[in-house]
Parts: structure tokens; sequence; C-alpha cells
């Protein structure tokens, strides 16, 4: 703890800047990491380049291969021997078998000085075919006319048609792969025609004779030249890409010239993109294929073909794995430090707030004894001590508090005890005073009687709570004045069980409740109604309630009431005015004019006072059917102590 006292400072900022500093180092591991993903891209960018080069040798070494086929096909198409035999009109002759021997011949010598050469074919329109090789194998003139090289080459009219790998099916049971170039030939039937033994140079002197006997219109056919496949399979399989890099050939329909996986590709297990690639113009993108994510590199030759290299990123770094552990383990090592640096600082920089917050929460469950020590002279220490001057003028004023509001209950529980109800007092001489000039002595002595009781109840001091029996002497006296003013207009019942008649209750809550039962609920009433006053023992405590057979309320205004029973704020007087709204008592009503006499909303007031808000009263009504209040206390014996009871329901 010496050691952390010597790390005091006089201001909050200045920890906060330590802790940036341990952020620092975080983001010097940050920056390492940055700098081992530039090295990669780095290395990545070279071995596109390297890859650039290779592609630009595969398309030399290809335009190479495909301009010697056009020298080829361009010679052969100039033969002078060729030239004479597309003019036959019988290339089956003797003449015609002349020229095709030497054509063979020549095809022949041809293809033997080229290893690259697969096979020479020449298709002529009068019937001929000429091969550098033997015609035996060779298929007849009417299915390699019904070849598709073949009807694309016509289709070309004239143009050089290079095609893609295909399988050659020239010969019968021999199948190899190739590349083809043919194109459509034809010469004029008004020139001179080659005799048997011509050359090229004396084209022009022919005899006539021998020409004109044996040609005529217009001759033409179509040369085939096959490029032996492995020439390109050689040629891409000798690159040096890394173990998992390679280049494809693709046309421009976009099959595949050559692939280095070509059966894989064809049987479906291997894809590429081939439409990414056709959109592709000389350029480089990196796309995820088969799961692994790859660079392809695409450069167009000038015969329509596209030379792709493929790179695998992870596998052309050769270093990047070497340079991956290095810099993770340096930056392992430093993050190792930051963060325990980190989680030291925090714990110093934190430790006076969360104690300060440990307090607070004391002092929100009511405890107003908490002090925080008061460590240091920076922010938080004088946070501390105000803290505790907070605590300690807190307490001070809640003690006052209480004691101003334990004496405004009392207050209050007083002034609402010793409401009368002036005009019910009044009406009620009124009448005893007209019982007796009729000489109804017995109802007046009744009448007099009762009220004497029900005004010894209300105005006698000294005991807040009462028993429930005393409470119901209370309101059968109320009752009994009241079926006297109010003749064959109401019965009642009292049903309350024996079990809770010593039970403790404040004082009169049920005269509010029965009075509203007259003057809203059977005053109104065409036929006699009756009123029910009874009580239960329940698991919560005591249910007291009245009900009646009135005239009830809408649903509009049971929700008026039930809202402001449930609303806080006793004393707002718009709340009063909206419980009494439905339920004002007093007979002031009648008479067109508004008293503040205690009502539904006043018992419920006194009842939460004394009990809390737990209890208090409930309302059910049904328009014509009647109201139910419902009045919830704690069982209080005798002693005013709470006691358990069974929960008995009632309705």
């Amino acid at each position: 703890m010496a050691k952390w006292s010597r790390l005091q400072f006089r201001s909050i900022r200045t920890e906060i800047a330590v802790a940036f500093s341990c952020l620092i180092v975080c983001t010097t591991v940050v920056l390492t990491l940055n700098t081992f993903l530039l090295s990669s891209d780095a290395v990545k960018k070279n071995s596109s380049r390297y890859t650039a080069k290779l592609i630009e040798q595969v398309n030399t070494n290809l335009a190479t291969y495909v301009g010697n086929m056009t020298s080829i096909s361009d010679m052969a198409m100039q033969h002078a021997d060729l030239q004479a035999l597309m003019r036959l009109k019988d290339p089956q002759g003797e003449e015609g078998q002349e020229y095709t021997r030497r054509t063979a011949d020549f095809f022949r010598a041809v293809a033997e000085s080229r290893e690259d050469i697969a096979a020479i074919l020449f298709i002529g329109g009068n019937g001929a075919i000429v091969s550098d090789r033997n015609r035996q194998g060779l298929k007849d003139y009417g299915e390699l006319t019904r070849q598709e090289w073949y009807e694309t080459a016509k289709a070309a009219d004239g143009r050089e048609v290079i095609s893609s790998s295909r399988v050659q099916h020239l010969f019968h049971g021999e199948y190899r792969w190739v590349v083809s170039i043919c194109r459509q030939i034809g010469a004029e039937a008004a020139g001179p025609g080659l005799g048997p033994g011509s050359s090229g140079s004396d084209l022009g002197s022919s005899s006539s004779s021998s020409s004109s006997s044996s040609s005529g219109g217009t001759a033409d056919g179509v040369l085939l030249v096959d490029l032996n496949y492995n020439v390109i399979n050689d040629l891409g399989q000798s690159l040096q890409m890394g173990s998992r890099g390679y280049v494809f050939i693709v046309a421009p329909d976009g099959s595949f010239v050559y692939h280095p996986q070509q059966q894989l590709v064809y049987s479906g297990l291997k894809s590429e993109p081939i439409g990414a690639i056709l959109d592709a113009e000389d350029a480089a993108f990196e796309m995820e294929n088969d799961g692994t994510p790859k660079t392809y590199m695409v450069r167009n030759s000038v015969f329509g073909w596209k030379i792709v290299g493929v790179i695998d990123p992870e596998e052309l770094a050769g270093n990047k794995r070497q340079m991956q552990s290095t810099s993770f383990l340096w930056g392992g090592i430093s993050l190792v430090l930051a963060l325990g640096l980190s989680l030291l600082l925090s714990l110093k920089l934190t430790e006076p707030v969360k104690n300060l917050g440990r307090q607070m929460k004391k002092l929100e469950t009511g405890n107003f004894d908490v002090r925080v020590d008061i460590t240091g002279v920076n922010e938080i220490g004088r946070l501390a001590r105000t803290f505790n001057l907070m605590a300690g003028k807190i307490k001070q004023l809640v003690n006052q508090l209480v004691l101003e509001q334990e004496q405004k209950r009392v207050s209050e529980l007083k002034a609402l005890q010793a409401q009368i109800q002036p005009h019910f007092l009044y009406n009620t001489l009124d009448s005893i005073i007209w019982m007796a000039e009729m000489d109804k002595s017995a109802e007046v002595v009744t009448m007099t009687s009762a009220l004497s009781k029900l005004l010894r109840s209300s105005i006698s001091s000294g005991e807040e709570l009462v028993s429930i029996r005393a409470e119901l002497e209370h309101v059968q006296s109320y009752l009994t004045i009241q079926m006297i003013r109010y003749r064959d207009k109401f019965t009642y019942t009292l049903d309350v069980e024996p079990a809770i008649l010593d039970c403790k209750t404040i004082k009169l809550v049920l005269q509010p409740l029965v009075e509203n039962a007259i003057y809203h609920g059977i005053r109104n009433k065409v036929e006699a109604g009756h009123i029910t006053v009874h009580g239960r023992r329940t698991a919560g405590g005591i249910k007291l309630g009245v009900s009646d057979d009135g005239l009830g309320m809408t649903p509009e205004q049971k929700e008026r009431l039930i809202a402001a029973l449930s609303q806080s704020g006793y004393s707002n007087s718009s709340l009063l005015e909206l419980a009494l709204d439905r339920y004002k008592w007093t007979e002031a009503e009648a008479h067109g004019r508004s008293s503040g006499g205690v009502g539904l909303y006043n018992v419920n007031h006194r009842v939460q006072l004394h009990f809390g808000r737990k209890y208090g009263v409930t309302v059910t009504s049904e328009l014509e059917e009647g109201t139910t209040v419902l009045l919830r206390i704690p069982e209080l014996n005798e002693r005013g102590q709470s006691g358990a009871g069974a929960d008995t329901d009632f309705n």
C-alpha cells in the first residue's frame, strides 16, 4: 500500500492519462499486426507480378504455336497440287489420285518436321480427301463432313477458326486430344489447272487442254490442321507457380482449351468462375472458389483465348507463416503485459468509485449513517467528502419529515373522524319534529335513541381502533334512522362471521359505504331495495363489504372510480373530485350543493394511511344489477395485534 500511496495523483485526469499510456501499448500491437498484413500484401503483389510474367510467357508461346499452324494452313492452301485437286470434277480418277498422293506427301513432310502437328486434313467440295496419313483408318467423306469443325469452317466463309480442346474423330479407333485450326479455301475454275508434277512456280504454264478436260465451275474445300494437345499441356505443366497455383486457358465460348485438372472439371468435381473470367479484360480479381480464396489474373490473347493464372494467396506467400508466428508471438507478449498493467491501473482507479457506489446502495436502503473514507485529494476524494455531507443532511431532513408526517397523519385521522354531516343531522331532526307533531311517540323514541348512539360513536375520542362489533352497532343505528325516514324503501341484512366481531378496525368506515348504497343505489330505484353488510376472514386479513341491488354503475363510471381509488397523492383535489363524481355520500348533493364529507375516497384514504397501501377499498358493479364495495383490512385481535385466518371468499 505504501507503493500505491506514492503513486497518488492530485487529479484524476493524470490517472486517466496513465490509462491511455497503457492503450498505447495495445495500439503498438495493432500496428504490429498491420505491418504484418502490409508485408503479406507486398508479397502477394510480387507474386501477382511474377504470375503476370508467366501468363505473358504462355501467351507468347501459344501465339507462336497458333501462328505456326496458321502459316502451315496458308502454305497448304497455296500448294499447287491442292489447288489443282480442288478443281477436278472427279478426284477419284487417275489424275486425281496423282494429285492426292503428291498433296499427301506434302502434308506428311510438314507434319513430320514438327512434333506439335497432330494431323493435316483437306476435304474438298468435290469429294476429295487428303491426309498426312494413309487413307486406311480414315473415316469416310460423309462422316467427316458432318463433324462440327467442318460445319463451323463452312459457316465462317473463309475466316480462320480456332477450336477449343477437343477429341479428334478423324480416324477409326483413334481419339486424341487436339486443338484445331480450320478454314474454307477456294480457287477460280477459270484459272489454269495444275497437272501432276507441277510446282507452284509454273502455275500459269499448265496445258489448257488438260485443265479444260477435267475441271470446271468453282472449286472449294476445308483445310484442317490439328495441334497436339500435349504441347499446350506440357507448356502449362512446366510453369512453376507453387504447389497450388496453376494456369488454364478458356475459349471465347467458355469451354476449356486447357486445364491441369480437366477431368475433374468435366466431371463436376471442380469448378472455375467462367462468367467472371469472360467479363474480365486483362485484369485481376479475387474470388472464393471451392471454399478457398483465390486470385485470378486474366490475359486476353490475340486469337480470342483467355489465359488465366490462379494464385493461392496463402501458398504463394512463402514466408507468411513464419512472419505470422513471429508477429503474433511478440504481439501476444506485448498484449499480456499491457493487459496486466491495465488491470492493475483499473483496479486502482475504480476502487474508490466502487466503494462510493457500495455506500450509496446502503444509503438507498435507508441507512443514513453510512460514511465514505476519504483516501485522496483528487476529484473522487472531494466527491466522497460531498457524499458524507449529503448523507448527514438527508438523515436530518428524513427525521424531520418523519416527525411532520406523523403529526400530519394523526391530525388527518382526527379531522376525518370528526366530520359530521350537517344535512343528515338537520333532516333527521326535522323528521323527529314531524313525527312528534303526528303523535308518533314510539317512532320518535326509536329515532332519537338511534341518533344518540350514532352521534356518540361519531364524536367519541380517545381510541383510534374499535371492534367490528361496535362498528356494526354504529351502522345498525344509522340504518334504523334511514329506514324510518325512507319507509318501505329498503331492507337490510347483517351477515358477519361471529369469529371476527372482536377484531379491530378503524371506526366510521362502514357507515359511508352504507350511506353510499342508500343514496346512490337504492333511493332512485322504483321498487324496494336490499342492502347487505357482510364480513369474512381471509388469508390476507379481513374483508368487510356492503352490497346493494340498486342502480349500479356504467363501465365508464366504474373505471373512473377505480382509477381514482388506485392513484396516489391523497391530497390532490382534482383526484378527490373525480372519486366523488359518482360516489358523493352527503345529502348536500340532493340539494344541488357539494360538501367535503367522508366518502369512498376518504375511507380508502384513512385505511391506507393507517394500515398501508396493500389495504383499502375495491368496487365491483353492474348497471341495473347493483354494486358491491369491499374493504380489506388486516386481522387485528382485541389487543390490536395481527393474527392469521383462513381464506374464505364471498361476493
